[in-house]
């Protein structure tokens, strides 16, 4: 059995209390971003916590309620009431643990890593822009303004100082991180100088109980399920991918592996139970996931402390901590920001090819402007269409003669849908000989427009009355081929034996 050395207990303890408290102003102000109330952003936190730090398949990282999922649910709460969101998360759930069981988290191996690095970057902007938020005041006419003068500076003053700790104390001891460490001492500060600033209670209250088992109040009928379904598959596409591209950032921190289809399950146990207690669901969250790993922690010990301790603020503390200022927060939160920025890409960019720099530059500016799913899924589609055309130049064929005149070509490459052309162009029928070898022994067709493209070649040496041989192709390119077929020299010896994707076999 698996057992922690005290210094690994302690440290996770200690990271765990860090997160909860940076995961409550996060939590509510997400909640207020889908316009649900702050504490159903605040058990959700709790519940997709504490699951996915039991049953997740990457020790260390923390999930909850994030504005990647916020921004899509808000639409739907407006115009149908959160009832139909904890509906939706319920199916959220539902379809990641489908997900899971289809075993499909490996397709994360398809994202490149200048995807991952547009990934990285473009959160980190978002984090940083999202704590602006809290420099704004609600004036007495109920609208929100900027602060200004003595306030705006001692909250400047407060996060500065916040920073310097963080960065400073670990050069004196490593006994407490540093965030917490930061957070208990400005907290101090304001509490025993009475300074004037922000507070967590400025957000919203965060007493409560335990949540409680309620199952949505919702028609169960098709109607019902014509409204959910769009924003759950977006909701768990969104979760999944965030959660999933987070998980190898972290694997590749500590040089360790992850579980993607066991994560994809406890993210959706985590949401299927969240919906079924009134939140709003959740997923990984960068920000705190690099809180926990900056600090050292790398057990399962860290998320379930985090869980517990935000459920004992709710149920206990809520007025200790409704006293934290938001400046040492946001502090926090920009070191995270800062530190997840991976800066080592902007050197990068002049000296990676131009296509990758485009990816990442492209990535990080559609994920701050729309939303990770889009960028993403814009990144993956413009990295395979570049693949696709680097491999598409790459088809060539060297050309010579055998002892008894006749010309050979040798094809080397991928013959598929991109190259065809490429492939068609190496050939010249009317000035060639009357009979032609095409050898295949260092080439790969793949797809049915390779297989079309032999046979459209096949068809011009026929009109103008040239024989055609064709060597060394697979046992399925023979079985495609149609017009060609007969002209295929067969060698069992020889022949490669590769398939070919095509609905045609089988």
């Amino acid at each position: 059995m698996f057992t922690l050395e005290p210094a690994d207990i302690k440290t996770n303890v200690l990271s765990g209390i860090t997160v909860s408290l940076a995961l409550v102003p996060e939590a509510i102000a997400f909640a207020l971003v889908a316009q649900v109330s702050p504490l159903t952003g605040l058990y959700a936190a709790f519940i997709v916590c504490l699951i996915t730090s039991v049953f997740g398949g990457r020790p260390g990282m923390i999930s909850g309620a994030t504005g990647a999922l916020a921004v899509v649910m808000v639409s739907l709460v407006v115009s149908h009431g959160p009832e139909y969101l904890f509906a939706t998360v319920v199916l959220m759930g539902m379809l990641q643990i489908m997900f899971a069981a289809c075993r499909l988290g490996k397709f994360i191996r398809m994202v490149p890593h200048s995807v991952m690095l547009g990934f990285v970057n473009g959160l980190a902007i978002v984090i940083f822009l999202a704590q602006f938020s809290h420099f704004t005041t609600i004036g007495a006419d109920g609208i929100a303004a900027w602060m200004s003068g003595a306030q705006l500076w001692m909250m400047l003053v407060l996060i500065v100082s916040t920073m310097a700790i963080i960065y400073i104390l670990p050069r004196f001891t490593t006994m407490i991180p540093s965030s917490l460490a930061a957070i208990l001492i400005i907290s101090g500060l304001v509490a025993g100088l009475g300074i004037d600033t922000k507070t967590v209670s400025d957000m919203g209250s965060i007493a409560g109980g335990l949540p409680r088992f309620h199952v949505p109040q919702v028609p169960m009928d098709l109607e019902t399920l014509y409204i959910i379904f769009p924003y759950a598959l977006i909701l768990a596409a969104i979760g999944l991918i965030e959660t999933l591209l987070t998980l190898n950032l972290i694997d590749t921190i500590t040089d360790t592996r992850g579980k993607p289809n066991r994560e994809c399950l406890a993210q959706g146990m985590a949401n299927l139970a969240g919906g079924l207690f009134a939140t709003m669901g959740g997923c990984a969250m960068i920000g705190q996931s690099m809180i926990n790993i900056g600090n050292g922690a790398r057990h399962r010990l860290s998320g379930i402390v985090a869980a517990l301790f935000l459920l004992g603020f709710i149920l206990f503390l809520s007025r200790w901590i409704e006293m934290i200022p938001l400046a040492a927060l946001v502090g926090l939160m920009f070191v995270v920001s800062q530190k997840t920025f991976a800066w080592g890409s902007l050197q990068a960019l002049h000296k990676i090819p131009r296509q990758d720099a485009i990816i990442v530059i492209g990535v990080t500016v559609i994920t701050v402007l729309t939303d990770l799913a889009i960028a993403v899924l814009a990144g993956v589609i413009f990295a395979a269409l570049v693949f696709a055309w680097q491999h598409a130049k790459e088809i060539r064929a060297t050309i010579g003669e055998d002892e008894i005149g006749r010309k050979i070509y040798a094809i080397n490459g991928t013959l598929f849908f991109a190259s065809t052309a490429n492939f068609a162009a190496l050939f010249s029928p009317r000035d060639d000989p009357s009979v032609v070898i095409i050898d295949f022994m260092d080439a790969r067709l793949v797809d049915h427009s390779a297989i079309e493209a032999v046979d459209n070649l096949a068809s011009r040496y026929q009109q103008l009355g040239k024989r055609l041989h064709l060597r060394h192709l697979s046992p399925d390119c023979l079985e495609l081929l149609d017009r060609a077929k007969s002209r295929v020299e067969i060698n069992k010896h020889e022949d490669p034996d590769y398939h070919v994707a095509d609905d045609k076999l089988g």
